[in-house]
């Protein structure tokens, strides 16, 4: 397996960029567990703590196709410094409105500000795909993207969470924000693998978003619902831990979500599946939603433990698929744009989790709460049923060479 893996590191400047990926990216998971611990300390409102961070990833969310849209247009180098600008002093007005008796909407102001940051994943896969397009190091290297996405997504909430309760509240989101500057101008400084431009005026569908394009926006919504889990398991497990009496432990139950996501990424990623990927992905999504079932159960933080861990083993795989899927759906040339309207859907539901499980903690308590995973987890099965149905008949067609799409890579499992 580190054979398969280590390959695509053959060309140069690759270890340099992804490095480099490895800081910036773990800004955007930071920051959103980093303003609910921090609120939460803070203000002490559960509640307020998870709509605020539910405004982050939603300006995220809305902002990081088009600015990664622009990037497409105008390459990485113009375009990436004006929005993590933007994103820091949004920061900088969050952190404000917590050190200071600043009103509750200068919180919300600095959030949605904040979300200006860019798609650091997204900006990875594009120089992957300018190294190994046509090649079968690109899908190496796209699993590893998708590994690398989970680990951010997983590892960087118990990162976030110990600083805020061992340093001081506000530790998450500054680490964050320090990390994302970091790892920007360490990427940009590698122009050698940056790639080339492709003006949207010189690709035939330009006009279109490729969220409209045919079942992207399917897949988008699925991952919108994995996404739900995520929040809910970072805010739900914050708040049980405290409730338990153990508020430090937090840290390490996130950590058994990113142990068991990792590992069944690495494996699933080094595999040479022969089951189309349609098939793959209702396999995850019953998988997914199988194992949210544990999670109503929990009563200790081993127990939490425990069922997070499950939860993770079956989350990766089934979010790689995903990317899978889209990485042959989306026109290469659009491939930043197409890769960042997965991630939002994906922090849509880290957004709107967040915002359901805390209304929740603070209503019925916190093991409650992970009622809102059990739902999401039900509508990612069906999300997956449904979109494995669509898929399977255009996507087996065109790998029997049956029909023709002038915009979409061969997309056979």
């Amino acid at each position: 397996m580190l054979q398969t893996y280590r390959t695509i590191f053959a060309a140069p400047g690759s270890t340099g960029f992804c490095l480099a990926g490895l800081l910036a990216r773990l800004a955007l998971p930071m920051m959103g567990i980093g303003i609910i611990t921090m609120l939460a300390q803070l203000r002490g409102s559960y509640a307020l703590a998870g709509a605020v961070s539910a405004a982050f990833v939603l300006s995220y969310a809305l902002l990081s196709p088009q600015t990664s849209r622009l990037v497409d247009s105008h390459g990485q180098r113009r375009v990436l410094p004006q929005a993590t600008g933007v994103s820091v002093a949004g920061l900088v007005l969050l952190l404000a409105a917590t050190r200071w008796p600043l009103p509750d909407w200068t919180l919300f102001a600095g959030a949605v500000l904040a979300g200006a940051m860019p798609s650091m994943p997204a900006m990875l896969r594009a120089r992957w795909t300018a190294l190994y397009r046509g090649s079968p190091q690109l899908q190496t290297a796209y699993a590893l993207e998708a590994v690398l996405d989970e680990l951010s997504f997983i590892a960087g909430p118990p990162l976030s969470v110990g600083l805020c309760v061992a340093a001081f509240a506000q530790a998450g989101p500054l680490a964050a924000g320090g990390l994302l500057v970091l790892g920007v101008f360490a990427l940009l400084a590698q122009g050698a693998t940056e790639p080339a431009l492709q003006p949207l005026c010189m690709q035939g569908r330009a006009a279109v978003s490729v969220i409209r394009l045919p079942h992207v926006g399917l897949l988008a919504l699925l991952m919108a619902a994995m996404g739900v889990i995520v929040g809910t398991v970072d805010i739900v497990s914050v708040a049980l831990a405290r409730t338990l009496g153990q508020p430090a432990w937090a840290s390490g139950v996130l950590a058994a979500y990113a142990l068991g996501s990792c590992v069944a990424g690495l494996l699933f990623g080094a595999l040479q599946l022969r089951m189309p990927l349609p098939q793959q992905l209702a396999l995850g999504g019953l998988a997914t939603a199988l194992t949210t079932l544990p999670l109503l159960l929990v009563g200790s933080i081993p127990a939490l433990a425990g069922a997070v861990l499950l939860a993770g083993l079956c989350f990766a795989p089934t979010m790689l698929v995903a990317m899978a899927l889209v990485e042959r759906l989306v026109p290469a040339q659009r491939l930043t744009e197409g890769m960042t309207w997965l991630l939002a859907g994906l922090n849509v539901g880290v957004a709107l989790g967040a915002a359901a499980s805390g209304q929740l903690v603070d209503g019925l308590g916190a093991r409650s709460a992970f009622a809102v995973a059990w739902v999401a987890g039900a509508l990612v099965l069906l999300l997956a049923l449904w979109a494995a149905r669509q898929l399977r008949v255009p996507m087996s067609a065109v790998a029997d060479g049956t029909t023709t799409n002038n915009n979409t890579a061969s997309p056979a499992a």
